[in-house]
């Protein structure tokens, strides 16, 4: 899932691109029975209410809150758009083909509607992560802004721009890590709120912190030595504090090369991020730990459910 590093990337490169452009049009196919009665684009009904609010509509600016990237328009109303675990959006010149043609590697059978790359085969956005294409929006420039997830979990809604506050999405999200406000003090209260959680675990809360994921969460840990389920209420203040600098560390250091690839994530533009080439712990399980003098090696844990990576050598265990 793109976590912070990601979604500001994306929101940072689209605030170039899009704010005075007018949205002519919204394609979908998003579509499904199981969301009927949702407040998102996947039910049909709320998609055709959704349409009608934004085209016409101009782009002021694009902006990021936690993973969630916010595109503000010129009446009043915000599209949120949540990529999930494979969702990635992506600018250029599209072209609608019907009737499901061969077109370079898409299966002949890939959808009755495809949108494609209206660019040579070389572009970036034909990276065969980028065609799984199901939510496009076209603008008064010839270009277009879609969303491609392959696995269909991503959420699009939209909401007034004054109520921020109030919606369900956006309403319990916790502070901003990178916000020069969010000091120390700020981020000790809010990880002591979970007090006998394990670090990891409260670090991806979304409602104690913004933004932090299962990538950047390992790579926090690891740089400070410290194992992963510690419970808060064990590790000291001090400890407390190098964890703080090492996330707006960490978390500064994935937007400087663009997110993370592992998996879907791609930038606007259709390229790769680079901060998976610089992991030290995570999906590196049985790899030797390249922490200096260190001996270890990396492994393999789940915790409710999610992966956490670490070193046991130097990671240490606060109970």
């Amino acid at each position: 899932m793109p976590e912070l590093p990601e979604v500001h990337t994306t929101a940072q490169n689209l605030n170039k691109i899009l704010p005075g452009l007018k949205i002519k049009d919204v394609w979908s196919d998003y579509f499904s029975d199981l969301y009927e009665g949702k407040q998102q684009v996947k039910n049909k009904k709320y998609f055709q209410r959704f349409k009608k609010d934004v085209v016409g509509a101009k782009v002021k600016r694009v902006l990021r809150r936690a993973k969630n990237v916010l595109i503000e328009l010129s009446n009043g109303k915000t599209i949120l758009i949540h990529m999930k675990m494979t969702g990635h959006l992506l600018y250029g010149r599209y072209l609608l083909r019907k009737n499901s043609p061969k077109v370079g590697k898409i299966p002949e059978n890939w959808n009755k509607e495809i949108w494609i790359p209206d660019e040579s085969k070389e572009s970036p956005l034909w990276d065969p992560y980028n065609r799984f294409i199901h939510i496009t929006f076209s603008f008064s420039n010839g270009e277009s802004l879609v969303l491609s997830d392959v696995r269909k979990f991503a959420k699009v809604a939209i909401f007034d721009s004054d109520k921020i506050f109030e919606f369900n999405d956006l309403k319990k999200i916790g502070p901003e890590p990178l916000e020069e406000s969010f000091k120390f003090l700020n981020f000790k209260r809010q990880v002591l709120k979970k007090p006998n959680g394990k670090i990891k675990q409260v670090l991806m809360d979304q409602e104690i912190i913004a933004g932090i994921g299962n990538i950047y969460s390992d790579e926090i840990l690891w740089l400070v030595g410290v194992h992963p389920v510690s419970p808060v209420s064990k590790i000291p203040s001090e400890v407390l504090k190098k964890i703080f600098l090492a996330m707006k560390k960490v978390l500064k250091k994935g937007i400087d090369f663009g997110g993370d690839s592992t998996s879907d994530y791609r930038t606007p533009d259709g390229k790769r991020g680079s901060f998976q080439y610089h992991h030290r712990a995570y999906q590196k399980t049985g790899s030797d730990c390249s922490k200096p003098k260190c001996e270890g090696k990396i492994s393999k844990i789940k915790i409710f459910g999610r992966s956490a990576h670490f070193c046991a050598t130097h990671q240490k265990l606060f109970s």
